[in-house]
């Protein structure tokens, strides 16, 4: 079976490589190009894997040209449902009891039906309104025998096409794996749901349909059932839930570190009571602290249009990556700031800068990691979003005014983190054994006859004391001073100067100065540094 399933993936990427050989003889112009067409055709012909491959290359702007994501945003999961009975079954092995116990109603007709799983109604015995997610019986399976395929097929192309290796396509294929085995395990979405309430718990304006306790494993997903209206209806108060979008994802990316990856308008809508609704939680982009103040910087970087500042962190953040010629990309970055300028201040996109920057250097610094990869998309969704809530709505006008205090502490560290509070800890400790330290250093430095006491037998013993002495005196002072004045500088405590600094802690930091100043002064001159 493995044996034709990969003489049908070999066929058609033969047939697609035969295309691109022609019309690179012919010099057939991009925009006349049929291979993105040929590409989504195939891709449908091979089944629900590919559908889901092309879908998740849809998502690669870095790497694509806008003609094929044009065409492949176009693949739809247009599969027949799997019978009632089959789900039905899947849902009692799944959760470990007939479905008659876990549901008072369940509507044999799904709601919806794609690639990876199918969606049904139902109805809890509480009388709770809920919808059951299915996992395909057997997709998994197919999943990993395709993509086994797939590996061998690109590993074929790479030695035939040397000069595809720059694109890393056994890389992104690996990524493409762990990421469609991991949407085809529906306990990460339920903790993506968990986790995204608990990030918009205190928030009136914001929400989303939660998972059922005990009612979720690795083929299925029970969850409450929510709708209202699109987004897009004329009806809605879109300048306020553009206001509320743009809250919402600030939070996500600067302080939950967890977001929505796919805000398009069929997963936004809004509730009766006016609340914005997210749904479908299967792709989810994460950042961690250091990623969150990348993203803080480059922001920062856009909007004061500074072209060196907007390199550096575009490296710093994962955007470009390998040998950089700083004056050529400086240059690229330049060019495009030039372009926005010239636009109205509601035309600027944070996704097209932070995309455009990605592609300089003709796919030669193509590094984009998954998380960047969703987060570009999530981008171009949401300000897609906002001006479908808020035609002349000012992205950039409104990031500053209502991201500047997130940013900020972001920059700054926030609240006190376990870094900060080891680092606290393990200065104190490390104050506190600094003269036993000493003490055992000096002890076994005589027992073993060497060290700084084994010269007493060749020097004076004032002039040996006096080096020695000297040294610890340096040792001791220096440290304790600098330990004393970082502790200040963590803990924030006392009045503050110049700015926002703490003035206890910069006074800790000028008298160990001072100090260490003075002893390696003295020390110098006596000759026995």
């Amino acid at each position: 079976m493995i044996g034709g399933r990969l003489l049908r993936i070999g066929a058609a990427a033969t047939s697609l490589l035969g295309t691109a050989a022609v019309e690179r003889a012919r010099a057939t112009a991009p925009e006349r190009s049929q291979l993105p067409r040929r590409l989504r055709l195939a891709l449908e012909r091979l089944g629900p894997t590919f559908v889901k491959l092309g879908q998740t290359l849809s998502l690669r702007r870095d790497l694509l040209p806008d003609s094929w994501l044009v065409e492949l945003s176009r693949l739809q999961d247009n599969v027949a449902p799997f019978p009632a009975a089959d789900a039905r079954y899947a849902v009692e092995v799944a959760l470990g009891r007939p479905a008659e116990q876990i549901f008072a109603a369940f509507e044999a007709e799904p709601m919806a039906a794609a690639s990876i799983a199918q969606v049904h109604r139902a109805r809890l015995p509480d009388g709770r309104a809920v919808i059951v997610k299915i996992r395909r019986p057997g997709i998994r399976d197919q999943i990993d025998r395709d993509m086994r395929a797939l590996v061998a097929i690109a590993r074929l192309v790479l030695v035939l096409a040397p000069g595809l290796r720059r694109y890393q396509p056994l890389r992104i294929v690996d990524e493409i794996w762990v990421n469609l085995r991991k949407e085809t395990d529906f306990r990460h979405e339920a903790r993506n749901i968990r986790r995204f309430r608990e990030a918009f718990r205190e928030w009136p304006t914001v929400s989303a349909p939660d998972a059922i306790d005990d009612l979720y494993s690795e083929a299925v997903l029970v969850q409450e059932m929510s709708g209202g209206r699109s987004i897009g209806d004329p009806s809605v108060d879109g300048p306020r839930l553009a206001r509320v979008l743009i809250d919402a994802y600030l939070h996500q990316f600067f302080v939950a570190g967890l977001f929505h990856g796919d805000p398009h308008p069929g997963n936004l809508f809004v509730m009766p009571d006016g609340r914005l609704c997210f749904h479908d939680f299967g792709l989810v982009g994460y950042l961690d602290g250091r990623t969150r103040r990348s993203l803080a910087v480059y922001l920062q970087a856009f909007v004061s249009k500074d072209a060196a500042w907007m390199l550096d962190a575009a490296v710093e953040l994962g955007l470009l990556g390998g040998s950089i010629d700083r004056p050529v990309f400086t240059r690229g970055i330049e060019e495009i700031l030039s372009d926005f300028a010239t636009r109205p201040l509601k035309d600027w996109s944070l996704a097209e800068a932070v995309l455009r920057v990605a592609r300089l250097g003709s796919g030669e610094n193509l590094v984009l990691p998954q998380n960047l990869v969703v987060l570009v998309r999530a981008l171009f969704l949401v300000e897609s979003a906002l001006r479908t809530l808020d035609p002349d709505f000012k992205v950039l006008d409104m990031l500053l005014a209502r991201g500047g205090a997130m940013m900020e502490g972001v920059l700054r560290g926030g609240p006190p983190t376990s870094a900060s509070t080891r680092l606290k800890t393990e200065a104190a400790l490390a104050a506190q054994d600094l003269p036993g330290t000493i003490a055992s250093w000096l002890h076994r430095a005589q027992r073993e006859g060497g060290g700084p006491l084994a010269a007493m037998r060749h020097a004076s013993p004032e002039a040996q004391l006096d080096r020695v002495g000297n040294r610890l005196a340096l040792a001791i002072v220096t440290l304790g001073l600098y330990v004393a004045a970082s502790l200040l500088m963590l803990d924030s405590a006392g009045p503050r100067v110049l700015g926002d600094l703490p003035l206890f802690a910069l006074l800790g930091y000028a008298l160990a100065f001072l100090s260490s100043f003075r002893l390696m002064r003295a020390i110098a001159r006596s000759g026995r540094l």
